[in-house]
Parts: structure tokens; C-alpha cells; sequence
């Protein structure tokens, strides 16, 4: 089944706004106004971060490179954590994170911009019967007390519970959402997002979280409270477990010319990449 990025745009032109007229200020070029450069890009724009901004980052680095021969676009999938100490360190043009920044990580000279909401699906494998959680009983089971799936009209098996590496955007939200952060009894942590979905697609007793964005049909996403997780009901903030994809940029610093002509290049594209 093709799928659309799944990933609600609250106002990509909104938010390309924000990030680039904050680039803009002190007499700083804004690339959305009408000082824009008119001429072909050229250079480089390099980002870094998480592994669940893959589909949407790299569909919209791509298509900038289509339009523009003397630009490379990179994206480095090392983590939302990763990212944020990459652009931090000036080691990379705009960081990926799939959760908001801490308060210390803006007191450390970051900002953000909430590029997107994207759902956090709990999956499991298709052939679980199991079709829907609480938020209560999805936290029971990643804390263990929960521990088999006929706990939950399942069958009698032990549950096995997958979730990403510290430092992941999302396994913080997932874990904030469902309150269970520091007490999750992960029998693996995974790096990416496709690891986690790829180990629960081959182990009939497993649970895991994954970007919606991601999810494919060789596993499950569950409803979680009856809401069905989708484009729309993320959107309305039916379904509860979802976070945003954040850019992130040195608070005061001009990007590159390249990195201000990615932004423009957001600001007309459809939110159904």
C-alpha cells in the first residue's frame, strides 16, 4: 500500500516563515521576503537528526536538488538528540528532532520551528489479534505490569516489548505521552526507526512505537483509546499519542544562501508529499 507522508503540516509556509524571518532579523537577508535572492543556488545544505523526519526530509531535499543542480543536499539520520548537539556545534545547517526542545537546549542558543505533527503508532504484528489499548494499558505493558498479550484479549504469549535508543525523539514522546519515562522494560533498543518496525514485523509477541509516517503493512498500527491513528486524527488531536518534527537552528545566525533557498522550496510544497 503507497502512503502518503503521513504527517500532519500545521503550515509548512508558516512555519518556513518563522524559521527564515528569524534568520532575517538585525539586516539579516529573509529569504521569504522580497529582498530574495533571484539567481540559481548554489552550495550545500546539510542536516542532521531523526530517523523519522527520513521520508519528508529526504522527499523535500531531493526535490530541491531536482530544481537546482549546484546544491547537495545531505541528511545525516543519527537521532534527534544527535541532531540538536550537531547544529549546536555548527557541524550541520539546520537539525532534525522529532520532539520539541528543552528549555536548557534553547538557553544553549537553539531555536525551533514545528515543521509538522506526526502520530506515534504502536504496532505490532499483523497477526496479533489485538486491535486496540488505552493509554493506560499500553504504559501497563511497557512498565511491565502487563506482561502477557491475553492480558489484553491477546493470545498467551509473552509480550515483548521494542523501543528506540536514548536520545531518540521518539521514544521521548511516547514516553512523556504515556508517563512512562525511565521505567520502560525494553527487551531491545533499536537505533531508526525501520529497525524497530523490521524486528516487530518478524516476532508475533512484540509491541513497538514507530513514526506513522513510517509504518508499513508488514506490521499493525493499534488504536489507542478507539481513535485510529491517521492523517486527520492527528490533526484534530483525537489521537493522543503524537509529537511534533521540530527544524532547529542557532538562535541569531544567518543560514547559508543554499540552506535560506531550501527553506523558500518548503514554503510551495504540497503537504501531501
Amino acid at each position: 500500500m503507497k502512503k502518503s507522508v503521513v504527517v500532519t503540516v500545521i503550515s509548512i509556509t508558516l512555519a518556513v516563515i518563522l524559521l527564515f524571518a528569524a534568520c532575517g532579523q538585525n539586516g539579516k537577508t529573509d529569504a521569504t521576503g522580497e529582498n530574495a535572492q533571484k539567481a540559481a543556488v548554489t552550495g550545500t545544505v546539510a542536516t542532521d537528526g531523526s530517523t523519522s523526519m527520513q521520508k519528508v526530509i529526504g522527499a523535500l531535499g531531493e526535490a530541491f536538488m531536482a530544481e537546482n543542480s549546484g546544491v547537495t543536499f545531505t541528511y545525516n539520520p543519527t537521532g534527534s538528540g544527535t541532531g540538536i548537539t550537531a547544529v549546536k556545534e555548527g557541524r550541520c545547517d539546520i537539525g532534525l528532532s522529532s520532539r520539541a526542545l528543552k528549555e536548557e537546549e534553547k538557553a544553549d542558543g537553539l531555536q525551533e520551528t514545528i515543521l509538522a505533527l506526526d502520530g506515534i503508532a504502536v504496532i505490532v504484528h499483523p497477526q496479533n489479534p489485538v486491535s486496540d489499548l488505552t493509554v493506560e494499558q499500553i504504559a501497563k505493558i511497557y512498565t511491565g505490569e502487563i506482561t502477557n498479550w491475553k492480558e489484553v484479549g491477546g493470545d498467551d504469549a509473552e509480550i515483548v516489548l521494542i523501543g528506540r535508543e536514548a536520545g531518540s525523539g521518539t521514544r521521548d514522546g511516547f514516553e512523556s505521552i504515556t508517563n512512562t519515562k525511565e521505567a520502560c522494560k525494553y527487551r531491545q533498543e533499536l537505533t531508526s526507526t525501520g529497525d524497530v518496525i523490521t524486528t516487530v514485523s518478524g516476532n508475533p509477541a512484540a509491541i513497538g512505537y514507530a513514526s506513522l509516517a513510517s509504518v508499513k503493512d508488514s506490521v499493525k498500527a493499534l488504536s489507542v483509546n478507539g481513535i485510529v491513528p491517521s492523517e486527520a486524527t492527528v490533526k484534530d488531536g483525537t489521537y493522543s499519542i503524537q509529537r511534533p518534527f521540530v527544524l532547529v537552528t542557532r538562535t541569531g545566525e544567518a543560514l547559508s544562501p543554499a540552506a535560506r533557498g531550501w527553506g523558500s522550496r518548503l514554503s510551495s510544497t504540497p503537504c501531501n508529499i
